[in-house]
């Protein structure tokens, strides 16, 4: 029985090892609670893109409906609004497509348009405000297809590449990417809370 065990296991990895999963395996139009490899896309990145959009659609939850009001809502002066939040994800998924894909800093373009909100803080507070979910949606949505766009024109070497110099420490972009995902669920949970404070909320 041992025997066979051994040789069942090493017929299984030989197996993995000659035939890997296939990205063409998985249609475009995959369920969105099933994550892994994505029709159109290195086996890694699309692993990683399931659960970016995954968590694309929790952090829009809470939001979905929301007033100009209540996106605009300080819990208090030292807190960020619910809409200034949402930018500043826009903010900083587009960064790290700049420095990812490009290898280079923000333009003064993208300093204009997104520097505020990815530092958040007293000057988003006073500026950051006014606008629709729209607003806020479209620039997440406009950002996000060009992150799925450059994807496409990767593989996953490019992924596993590491860079030596990053400020916490050697990280791929692998590493990188994952922590655009995980900054959403971070603010995911400000987002929820935010809104159980609001004032209609509030029993």
């Amino acid at each position: 029985m041992k025997s066979a065990a051994v040789i069942t296991s090493g017929t299984l990895g030989l197996s993995m090892i000659t035939n890997p999963i296939q990205a063409s395996e998985f249609p475009v139009e995959n369920r969105i609670n099933v994550m892994g490899p994505r029709d159109g896309f290195s086996l890694h990145i699309g692993t990683l893109l399931s659960m970016m959009t995954w968590m694309r659609d929790v952090i829009l939850m809470p939001v979905r409906g929301m007033s100009v009001d209540q996106l605009d809502f300080l819990l208090d002066e030292n807190s960020n609004s619910i809409g200034a939040m949402l930018l500043h994800l826009a903010a900083t998924e587009r960064f790290y497509q700049v420095h990812t894909f490009e290898g280079k800093d923000f333009s003064k373009k993208d300093l204009d348009r997104f520097d505020v909100a990815m530092n958040l803080g007293n000057e988003a507070r006073k500026t950051i405000k006014g606008n629709n979910l729209d607003f806020y949606l479209s620039a997440l949505e406009e950002v996000r297809e060009n992150t799925i766009r450059e994807f496409k024109k990767r593989d996953d070497e490019w992924l596993m590449s590491v860079d030596e110099e990053w400020p916490w420490g050697p990280t791929n972009n692998y590493c990188k990417w994952f922590h655009v995902c995980e900054h959403e669920s971070n603010h995911n949970g400000q987002f929820k809370y935010i809104k159980s404070r609001l004032p209609s909320k509030r029993t």
